[in-house]
Order: C-alpha cells, then structure tokens, then sequence
C-alpha cells in the first residue's frame, strides 16, 4: 500500500471515529435537537421514610435535705436517670429487692450518678446510710 494510500484510510477511519463519537455524544446529551438522542423516561426513584427511633429523655432526681426529689417517677424503657448528691451528708442509692440488684451507687456526698434503665418494671431504691431515704423508678 502506498503511503498516500495509507494516510488516506487513516483519516477516514479517523473521521468515521470522530463521527461515531459525536453522534454517541449527542445521543447522551438529552438534545431534542439532536437526530441521535432518544427519549428516556428517568426511573421513579424508590424513597423510605425512616423512622426515627425514640430518642432516650434523661430524668434527674435531686438528692439534696436527706430526700430523694421526686421520690417517684416513671419512665421508658432505654431511658437514663440520673441522681445529683448535693447534700452534707452523704447517700447513696441502693436498689432494693433482686429486680433492682444492679442499682449500686458509691457514697457520694456531691456529684452525680446515672443508671440506665433497660427493662420495664418498678425498682425501687433507699439511701442504705438513711433507709428512710426512698424512691421508686417505674419503666414502661
């Protein structure tokens, strides 16, 4: 093949590249003009509305005058409560019978402690320094 010859299939094979890649260009451009594009229906889009889970509320009981302020409260599963000692003397919070066995708090004469309430019922608590001392967390 003659060099002349060669070239000359080269630019045609080359402008048929170059013809093909703007007729492909055109068809996905979405050009109503173009002889190429086609109409394409977009996919109806699956949504979900998530749902958020409850977002746990924290309880404070104040632990101040040798009393447990609210002495009863009543709460949802998950949720948090938190004692905050501020008192002369000191107490403690101290679950009483075998569903509260896991309330056990330090002496604490100021600060805080919290205990997170995963199953529903009804513990109840006293200050075992001051068993006159009482309250009772009810779970939903």
């Amino acid at each position: 093949m003659s060099m002349v010859r060669h070239r000359a299939a080269s630019a045609l094979l080359l402008a048929g590249c170059a013809a093909a890649t703007t007729v492909f260009a055109a068809g996905c451009s979405g050009d109503s003009d173009s002889a190429a594009s086609t109409t394409r229906t977009p996919r109806p889009v699956a949504t979900t509305t998530a749902q958020t889970p409850h977002a746990p509320t924290d309880h404070t009981i104040s632990v101040s005058d040798m009393t447990y302020s609210p002495a009863e409260i009543t709460i949802k599963a998950g949720e948090t409560v938190t004692w905050k000692f501020d008192d002369r003397a000191p107490h403690n919070v101290q679950g009483i019978g075998d569903k509260a066995m896991g309330i056990n708090s330090p002496i604490i004469t100021k600060g805080e402690w919290s205990y997170t309430f995963t199953q529903p019922g009804t513990y109840r608590y006293l200050c075992s320094l001051h068993p006159d001392m009482r309250g009772t967390v009810t779970v939903e």
